[in-house]
């Protein structure tokens, strides 16, 4: 492997671990997309139905979680306490099945923020320890 800032390297392919973080982070997102929309729309719709915009973020996170870009871990680990917010709204003024959807979407919500906020950490790590054998050669 050479040294010289010019040659371009090939990436490092993700870690197991990353791999199992990737794939929670990604069927986290697509439930918090499914159950937004499917709340909104159908189970206990509230007013002309546009909180179901809500799913739009998650959905265009979709993308970068799969292409493991750090980017997207990064805003949508921040994105998502708006999702814990409004469950844990809804799930103490609400009743019936929009109380269990809401209480739902906590848990997926936190989960996805587990699953990305342990994704960085590793991802981070991954870096600084390939960075440490080059600054020391």
């Amino acid at each position: 492997m050479s040294s010289d800032p010019a040659v371009p390297t090939a990436p490092i392919p993700p870690s197991p671990a990353l791999q199992q973080l990737r794939a929670a982070s990604i069927a986290c997102t697509l439930a918090l997309v499914v159950l937004s929309l499917a709340w909104e729309l159908w189970l206990a719709p509230t007013g002309q139905r546009t909180l179901a915009l809500k799913a739009l973020p998650l959905a265009l996170a979709l993308p970068g979680l799969a292409r493991h870009r750090l980017y997207t871990y990064r805003w949508l680990s921040l994105l998502l306490w708006l999702y814990v917010l409004e469950g844990l709204l809804r799930a103490t003024t609400e009743g019936g099945i929009s109380m269990a959807l809401a209480v739902a979407e906590v848990a997926l919500a936190l989960g996805l923020f587990t699953a990305t906020t342990l994704y960085i950490r590793y991802r981070l790590r991954g870096a600084r320890a390939a960075a440490a054998p080059a600054a020391a050669g």
